[in-house]
């Protein structure tokens, strides 16, 4: 056997502990950043997530499309604000928000995912009552109550409307849900993506971003974190120790894990492949966190 023959075996085999340990299980993750802009890191993407499917997994995907839902505001002379990192949403914002994520965003990803031979379902958060959501109130620094408008917060998930598709049907979800009312609301990806983990019970939950993963020192590409705990990455974002945009990520990460998700995964989206190189490697390409 040649070398090169040698070494794909070896891929084969460095994969099938991971294949067999996670088969039947339920992975969701979040879909966002630089994956979702590249055609090449889409269709790797979209690879990737058959080929979990096709070893027997149970991938649910999650997206947001913030910057797809600005991109269009600004072609209306629409204001784009936000206030601690949250979508300032009145009524007309949010009417485009659906748009963009469910009938633009959602159909995308399913377009995409189909193409390789397994079927996409793409839901919004108010199929189904899928996501049932309150309207969120922040406060600010002075401990005022500050009104986003159609802004949410995840009260429950009905898990029986992905049940109901079966098991040959990968969901792909939009970050939206609605009241008992049926007032939608604009939910982060984030918050969704680690709320369906738990509802769902599942194996992993993994965020793609744009970044490498979590690191010792943020001024230090060299200090990347491969493998921590959910107490000791609480610490460091007490100590300031993180980006202030990983912060939305970790809370994520922490609800998730102390949900009863086994691990949480940051890994870098642009990095074509990555969700296989992080799921069927031994060494992985990203950040896991475990409870």
């Amino acid at each position: 056997m040649t070398s090169k023959h040698q070494k794909r075996v070896e891929i084969l085999l460095e994969a099938l502990p991971y294949i067999k340990q996670f088969s039947g299980k339920t992975v969701v993750i979040k879909y966002g950043g630089s994956a979702m802009k590249s055609a090449e890191l889409k269709e790797g993407f979209a690879t990737d997530i058959a080929l979990c499917k096709y070893v027997g997994m149970n991938p649910v995907i999650v997206h947001g499309g913030g910057p797809d839902i600005s991109s269009y505001m600004e072609k209306l002379s629409m204001e784009v604000r936000f206030v601690q990192g949250l979508r300032v949403t009145d009524a007309a914002t949010m009417e485009l928000a659906k748009m963009v994520l469910v009938g633009k965003v959602n159909k995308e990803v399913v377009a995409l995912v189909n193409q390789h031979g397994v079927p996409a379902v793409g839901l919004g958060g108010d199929d189904g009552r899928l996501i049932l959501a309150e309207k969120r109130i922040l406060t600010g620094e002075q401990g005022e109550k500050i009104d986003l408008g159609q802004v949410g917060r995840i009260l429950d998930i009905n898990t029986e409307v992905l049940q109901s598709l079966g098991g040959d049907f990968i969901p792909v979800v939009a970050s939206v849900g609605a009241d008992a009312r049926g007032t939608s609301y604009n939910i982060n990806a984030d918050e969704v993506a680690s709320v369906l983990a738990v509802a769902l019970e599942a194996e992993k939950a993994i965020f793609l971003t744009d970044v490498e993963g979590l690191y010792a020192d943020v001024d230090d590409p060299g200090s990347l974190i491969s493998q921590c705990s959910l107490p000791e990455v609480e610490a460091m974002a007490m100590s300031g120790a993180v980006s202030k945009g990983m912060i939305p990520k970790l809370r994520a990460v922490s609800r998730a894990l102390t949900g009863g998700v086994n691990s949480a995964h940051i890994i870098d989206g642009r990095v074509p492949h990555a969700l296989l190189l992080e799921i069927f490697t031994r060494e992985g390409i990203g950040t896991k966190i475990e409870g």
